[in-house]
């Protein structure tokens, strides 16, 4: 194994795989990160972010969100459900309670559990790129953003049509503990488009339904996404979006292994966003916004059969709202913006509790000399269970040449405690702990970017430190999980991506992609040495690679992903995606684990085995 990280340090070192300026892969030149109140070129980044494209996740072999992030490098997702049926996501060893989602920069956080993050009504032609932001962010997103920020941003089409897609897909076994029925999966997408000179107008439904790929795994997920944009004029801009997604599934093993062999869930969730965009002048730029979203959450311990015992149900809302704005001056630009923030859950094992909070955003960014660049802010918090804290950051980077540019940042963030960390009676599994105290990291990063022409190698050495670091624990196993203050966190890291084009002519490309992520975590000052539920299964390596070739309109793609965890067995994911483009349809044929490995992610059930699928996309926009 030594030998193939060695290997793997040589390649990116040499820079056979880096990533390109201008590939269709990552198209660093072209994209704008917008952190809600600053908007920088991707190349003028101090921070360590990667960014995932529509042109990327068209060639993936995956039809999820979920599924998409398997590919990002330092991103960990974690499934217990098949294709995007339940995931969890951190970023660089972190819980996955610890990173921020967001949905075109409005926050998705679930105050229950983050179980539920990433159930989002988002069929993935929608997305029109994955910005993976890693370190604290609290700064920039607020809180929960402890170790990394994941920044989901949909398209904006000018143009009007309509869109039909639908796929079908086996592994070619049998349920032989129930119905005896192959096991399959099948679904379809369709959306439709209007777009204006002023006004753009999208609404885009979807519909998966699948046995599953072992005794009681099959789930059924319902996606509804509409989004309006409306410009007012050249200073005023309106966006809106509306979101409701229902999925249902067998959770064998998925809490409570194995008394849990037949239990059921069904999770709805509801988005609304409404934000603004208005440039008073020239130099000044304001933007509000309001988020809402609600969730329901129906656990079955005993399965549909019985729903008299063993059943939980939580009804979250959140409602979000937020004031930003940026002013340019002569020497650099200033942002600063306010959010407040309710939560509230009614439930069966949590009981009524609702809580507030208040952020105050400060940032400032300028040149002190020429080729050095300095962003420096600050978040004040206040939040009605942990009163007032403050989160302060700082990020920089020289350009040595034009190709060749150092970063680094100082980063702390915070992580308020979800409902089920606190008040969750749900004995003799799981039981909260109401004096928790908030997660604080502390992070320092150092590291380098370079580009040039047909290649891009970015190299990042990071040390965290987490306090107060929650995880749920027990001393033996004849007493309850309970989430616990588990002690300090010591994380040492280094991430390093890159990817490199081949141009054989101007129709056909050949691209490489290479990843590699290695963190060295222990723990100072534990208040006792239990069994833990989460930290045990953390990543230690992970290697990211694809490797496609583009003629015209068609695409292969073959996909390499390594994992080995703390403990448990490591183990190499190989998949592959054919497409053909044939006018305005596109077929695909997508194989998945075609080695057959038999891995764990969460527990001690094994994900699916191999699995095949084809489909066919109609796109008139």
């Amino acid at each position: 194994m030594k030998k193939i990280y060695f290997a793997v340090f040589t390649l990116v070192c040499t820079n056979f795989y880096a990533q390109t300026k201008r590939d269709s892969i990552i198209e660093i030149d072209e994209v704008i990160i917008n952190e809600n109140r600053l908007s920088t070129p991707i190349s003028k980044q101090n921070r360590n972010v990667y960014v995932i494209n529509s042109e990327t996740i068209k060639k993936l072999p995956g039809r999820t969100l979920q599924e998409v992030l398997q590919y990002a490098n330092g991103v960990d997702i974690r499934q217990r459900g098949p294709f995007g049926g339940q995931a969890d996501v951190s970023v660089d060893g972190g819980s996955f309670e610890q990173t921020v989602v967001l949905l075109n920069g409005a926050k998705i956080i679930d105050s229950q559990t983050a179980h539920n993050m990433l159930n989002l009504p988002l069929p993935v032609e929608v997305i029109e790129r994955i910005e993976v932001l890693r370190g604290p962010a609290a700064r920039i997103f607020g809180i929960n953003s402890l170790t990394g920020a994941i920044n989901i941003i949909t398209k904006k089409t000018t143009d009007s049509g309509f869109m039909v897609s639908t796929y079908a897909g086996s592994n070619f076994e049998k349920d032989t503990e129930n119905t005896g029925d192959t096991f399959y999966g099948t679904g379809i997408q369709a959306g439709a488009v209007l777009g204006k000179e002023k006004q753009q107008h999208s609404i885009f439904a979807s519909h998966d339904k699948s046995n599953g790929y072992r005794y009681n795994t099959g789930f059924e997920n319902n996606k509804l996404l509409y989004q309006g944009n409306v410009q007012i004029n050249d200073s005023n801009e309106i966006l809106g979006s509306f979101g409701y997604v229902k999925n249902g599934f067998g959770a064998n093993g998925f809490y409570a292994a194995p008394g849990d062999r037949n239990s059921t869930e069904i999770v709805q969730t509801t988005f609304a966003n409404i934000q603004s965009r208005h440039a008073i002048t020239d130099r000044w730029k304001i933007m509000p916004r309001v988020t809402y979203r609600y969730n329901y959450d129906d656990y079955r311990y005993l399965g549909n059969g019985n729903l008299n015992a063993g059943r939980s149900q939580h009804y979250t809302n959140s409602i979000a709202a937020e004031l930003n704005s940026s002013i340019k001056t002569e020497n650099g630009e200033i942002g600063f913006g306010a959010e407040f923030r309710n939560e509230d859950i009614h439930s069966s094992n949590i009981g009524d509790h609702d809580r507030e909070n208040v952020g105050i955003y400060a940032e400032y960014r300028t040149y002190l000399f020429e080729k050095l660049n300095v962003n420096v802010g600050t978040y004040l918090n206040y939040n009605s269970d942990y009163k007032w804290q403050i989160y302060p950051g700082i990020d920089a980077s020289y350009e040595l040449t034009d190709e060749f540019k150092i970063i680094g940042n100082i980063g702390t963030s915070q992580r308020i405690p979800s409902f089920t960390d606190l008040y969750l009676n749900q004995r003799p599994g799981n039981i909260g702990n109401p004096d928790l105290d908030s997660e604080n990291a502390f992070q320092s990063e150092v590291g380098f970017k370079f580009n040039r022409k047909n290649l891009n190698l970015n190299v990042n050495y990071f040390y965290r430190e987490i306090s107060n670091y929650i995880d749920w624990t027990r001393m033996t196993t004849a007493v309850p999980w309970q989430s616990q203050n588990y002690g300090d966190l010591i994380t040492n890291g280094i991430n390093m991506r890159g990817s490199y084009r081949i141009d054989f002519s101007a129709d056909s490309k050949l691209n490489f992609t290479l990843g590699y992520s290695y963190l060295d975590s222990k723990f100072k000052d534990t208040r006792s040495e239990p069994f833990s539920k989460y930290l045990i299964s953390s990543l230690k390596h992970q290697i990211t690679n694809t490797i496609d070739f583009q003629h015209k309109d068609f695409s292969i793609l073959f996909a390499t992903r390594f994992n080995e965890r703390v403990t448990g067995a490591s183990y190499w994911i190989n998949d592959f995606r054919v497409s053909q483009s044939v006018k305005k349809f596109t077929f695909f044929v997508d194989a998945q684990n075609i080695f057959n490995t038999t891995y764990f992610e969460v527990g001690a059930f094994p994900l699916p085995s191999r699995w095949f699928s084809a489909g066919v996309k109609f796109v008139s926009f």
